[in-house]
């Protein structure tokens, strides 16, 4: 498979990912790999119980690689968890960098299903600054723009395309996919280390 071939099947799989996750059928689970094979895959999610799923014969594998803040660079498209604080400011949570064929995914602001009043922005970064200790990020989307602050420790990562024999057991990971009528399958997974 091609590079240029893996990225526009992950830029489908992740195109569809709002979509799923909308839906009740929409699997969303972090864990460690236990046994992979040619068509299944058992993860013991974070509450550690083991659970198995089908693999999609699409699957579209991503990693998650170590960056910096001195990684992030100006037209870099990024996503970012966040979350407000006292100062009124978006305080970022993580922060991912986009390989650019996945430019635009998911662009925009939009709040997360949780307690804390989280947001994700994907955007175009436009600019950046140390402020009081803290990098400040500005980015733009369609039909906004927005500042958001990286604290100190906030991870950095860059998502690269990856390939199916890193699957591992021990492998940190998040697996995305959908129930139907014939069982759970998975259609993207992320290596988190």
């Amino acid at each position: 498979m091609t590079t240029k071939s893996m990225f526009l099947g992950a830029l489908l799989a992740l195109t569809m990912t709002p979509v799923l996750a909308q839906g009740s059928n929409a699997i969303n689970v972090s864990g460690t790999v236990d046994k992979i094979d040619a068509n299944s895959l058992v993860i013991t999610v974070d509450s550690g119980t083991p659970q198995t799923f089908a693999l999609s014969p699409n699957l579209v594998v991503l990693q998650n690689k170590a960056a910096t803040l001195a990684d992030i660079k100006p037209n870099d498209f990024v996503a970012s968890a966040a979350v407000p604080k006292e100062d009124g400011k978006l305080h970022s949570t993580e922060l991912r960098i986009f390989p650019e064929a996945l430019r635009g995914l998911g662009e925009g602001q939009r709040p997360m299903n949780d307690a804390r009043q989280q947001t994700m922005t994907n955007a175009t970064v436009t600019g950046a600054a140390v402020v009081n200790g803290s990098n400040n990020i500005k980015v733009k989307f369609a039909g906004g723009e927005s500042e958001l602050v990286l604290d100190p420790g906030v991870p950095v990562t860059r998502i690269d395309a990856a390939d199916k024999s890193l699957l591992k057991s021990g492998v940190k990971v998040r697996a995305q996919g959908v129930r139907g009528a014939d069982g759970a399958a998975i259609t993207r997974i992320t290596i988190l280390q």
